[in-house]
């Protein structure tokens, strides 16, 4: 579909596009003189079960990830808020008043957009949003840049969204397996959903220097971003697969999850926003680690770029080629859990 209609459907041609569309990467790139302008698009995602203030706080950070896997702090937002009638304007001030304290945070100014409430609109994409990072020319970098030789880097390990939100969608089931304290510690997990903080510390190796590609490992988890640049890039990328970590907090989660639900999940395979792969020089690793850890976030070293295709897992079995996940395993133990709740798919 992508090939056939999406991509040969562009509009007019402009030479100022310097980065279109293209699958796996996050941004478009439009070149103004000297300036080039980092242009990301995605739905205005709000899950009220989460909170109102949890909901704010993640509706930015989607947005502001996909711009700052550019190596680029993310700086404005235009924001189209197509709201369910069911909404209350109590609710949207609170999640506004925190969609707005979370760009002051971040140095986001949110410069237009548009408001209204619509029949047939229902959560969690009640809108779409832009937004942009302001870079000198050729200051930053793409999935599509990863090198033959490059180190590849992990950040915060596999399945962090996927464990995030079970943790925080059904505190009680946590509790009632594990404790009220360590329900309330997995909770947390959900504000490692963010990959700016880990992009931005990567940043200061210099891009295209030191740090030549990154993504954010959402839907597929780590495996669909290692897939995404190896694509992207035209690269092949081997991991050690022992050099591949989960937090225990999030294999925990996982555990409870998969037992009361039936549905096995590959930590490496479920959906994990806030994990950052990155595709660094070779000479700089300790560097970019050294960055990391002053930030207090954990990281690895587990693979390498090559010259070839696709992605390979090097395991105590011997090498395996990783294809595309059939399924996110998050999605079908998120229903489960919420039809045995009694909440079905809404």
């Amino acid at each position: 579909m992508f090939d056939d209609v999406i991509y040969r459907n562009l509009g007019a041609h402009d030479d100022s596009v310097v980065l279109g569309p293209s699958f796996g990467v996050d941004f478009g790139v439009v070149r103004l003189g000297e300036m080039d302008l980092i242009v990301e698009v995605d739905p205005v995602y709000v899950v009220p079960q989460y909170g109102w203030r949890r909901s704010s706080w993640f509706a930015v950070h989607i947005l502001a990830s996909d711009v700052a896997v550019s190596g680029i702090p993310p700086r404005y937002l235009f924001v189209d808020l197509n709201l369910p009638p069911e909404m209350s304007d109590d609710e949207l001030r609170i999640l506004w008043e925190g969609m707005s304290d979370e760009c002051r945070k971040l140095g986001i100014s949110i410069v237009a957009g548009h408001t209204g409430r619509y029949e047939g609109i229902s959560y969690p994409m009640i809108g779409g949003a832009t937004m942009v990072g302001v870079t000198a020319r050729d200051r930053w970098v793409s999935p599509s840049m990863a090198r033959p030789g490059d180190v590849v880097i992990m950040t915060k390990g596999g399945a962090v969204e996927a464990a995030g939100i079970l943790a925080s969608m059904f505190p009680e089931i946590v509790e009632r397996e594990m404790g009220a304290e360590f329900s309330k510690r997995a909770q947390e997990i959900f504000w490692r959903q963010s990959v700016v903080e880990d992009a931005l510390a990567l940043s200061g190796l210099g891009l295209r220097d030191g740090v030549h590609a990154m993504h954010d490992a959402t839907e597929y988890g780590v495996w669909g971003a290692l897939i995404d640049i190896a694509d992207a890039s035209g690269v092949g990328i081997r991991v050690r697969e022992d050099d591949m970590f989960v937090e225990d907090d999030v294999s925990e989660v996982l555990r409870i999850f998969s037992g009361l639900t039936g549905i096995s999940a590959d930590p490496f395979s479920a959906i994990s926003e806030g994990t950052l792969i990155a595709a660094v020089a070779p000479g700089r690793v300790d560097d970019a680690l050294s960055a990391l850890s002053g930030r207090g976030i954990r990281a690895a070293a587990i693979g390498e770029v090559f010259k070839g295709s696709g992605v390979l897992a090097v395991g105590r079995n011997g090498e395996r080629r990783v294809s595309p996940p059939e399924q996110d395993p998050f999605w079908p133990m998120f229903f489960r859990a919420m039809e045995m709740r009694g909440g079905g798919r809404s």
